[in-house]
């Protein structure tokens, strides 16, 4: 398949492609030599199972292969449902060369990949990502984990996959909302690393809403190109990576208080990006010009910009104090200097927090 695009996660004998294009979900033949044992169990929802699952089937021939279809939706990112793809892996006495494969969102991604991670001390899993955010946020960089009542995404691993397949045609299938979520995490690789792509992404943002395929490509590809250098550079977190996580502290505490289910986690991250410009520039790091900017791109591809009236400041900061950046009980930010510009800035003052959550 010509058009398909090709990237590598360079981590030494753990590298791994990344494929993207149309009918990559198809192409067997390209990803099932990723698969090094005979033992394979298929991760999806309710949702996407009925849709892709057969197709992924196709190209599974020959091997020994279940599928475990689970509950769709955030709060389902439960050690609940890690335990159910344990039991699944034993019902099929899976071996350390087993391999799982993520047929969903990042939900699935996470569950799988964390399951993966802990099953015989880690196997083999692949993932198939298919939603937007998925694409270009959760499936690269093997994060991995499962949330807990106290907050989001506390228990997990690092564990990358073998190999991540994005297959653009799954999203002609893709709710709007859930759509336009997923591009959130594209605008941030702009704000946070990628001025040249931001701008790109400003003279495209109506080709990217409509879902033209030669944009959503090239959308896709910058991301993962962005999200594939930094894990090269800072697998674990020890630094750069954190940069990924800019508006995320905001837009996890969002989504813990209003009971993971009232915004979806693109939708979050947007508030939460606007939030962290609008603290920089009050705390003299930039300037408000730059974060009108990345409100009003926000606002073209109909993604939300400010905390509902109904949100609680004291409660999100609450939240915010159990996000696993802070160092010694002080809060640690993902700030910026302006568009592109993004920093790591420690013991931010949480009366200016607030300010800027009440504002």
């Amino acid at each position: 398949m010509s058009d398909v695009r090709h990237l590598d996660v360079v981590l030494g004998e753990r590298s791994y492609p990344i494929w993207i294009g149309p009918g990559t979900l198809d192409d067997s033949p390209r990803w099932r030599a990723r698969l090094r044992g005979r033992h394979v169990l298929v991760v999806s929802n309710e949702t996407v199972a009925p849709l892709y699952l057969k197709a992924l089937a196709a190209g599974l021939d020959g091997l020994a292969w279940k599928s475990l279809v689970l509950p769709d939706g955030e709060q389902h990112k439960t050690l609940g449902n890690a335990e159910r793809i344990f039991d699944a892996l034993g019902a099929m006495k899976a071996n350390r060369d087993a391999c799982v494969l993520a047929l969903g969102g990042g939900v699935i991604g996470d569950l799988a990949g964390f399951a993966a991670a802990c099953w015989m001390r880690g196997v083999d899993f692949l993932q198939f990502p298919t939603t937007l955010l998925a694409m270009v946020d959760s499936s690269v960089g093997g994060k991995t984990g499962v949330n807990l009542s106290t907050g989001k995404n506390l228990v997990g691993a690092f564990h990358q996959p073998r190999a991540v397949v994005i297959d653009t045609h799954t999203l002609r299938t893709l709710p709007v909302r859930e759509f336009r979520a997923g591009l959130a995490e594209v605008v941030k690789y702009g704000a946070i690393n990628d001025l040249a792509f931001f701008e790109w992404l400003e003279g495209h943002a109506e080709a990217l809403d409509a879902r033209d395929d030669a944009a959503l490509v090239e959308a896709i590809t910058a991301s993962c190109r962005n999200k594939a250098g930094v894990v090269a550079r800072d697998e674990t977190e020890q630094g750069e990576r954190a940069l990924l996580n800019f508006g995320h502290t905001f837009g996890h505490a969002l989504e813990a208080a209003s009971g993971y289910g009232t915004f979806l986690h693109g939708e979050a991250v947007a508030i939460g990006m606007v939030l962290a410009a609008q603290l920089s520039a009050r705390l003299g790091r930039a300037t408000d010009v730059d974060a009108l900017r990345l409100a009003h791109l926000l606002n073209r591809l109909s993604l939300p910009t400010s905390l509902p009236d109904s949100a609680n400041p004291a409660q999100l900061l609450e939240w915010m104090r159990l996000d696993k950046k802070n160092l010694s009980g002080r809060l640690r930010l993902i700030l910026w200097r302006g568009l592109g510009q993004a920093e790591i800035v420690g013991d931010v003052a949480e009366d200016a927090v607030l300010d800027v959550m009440r504002g």
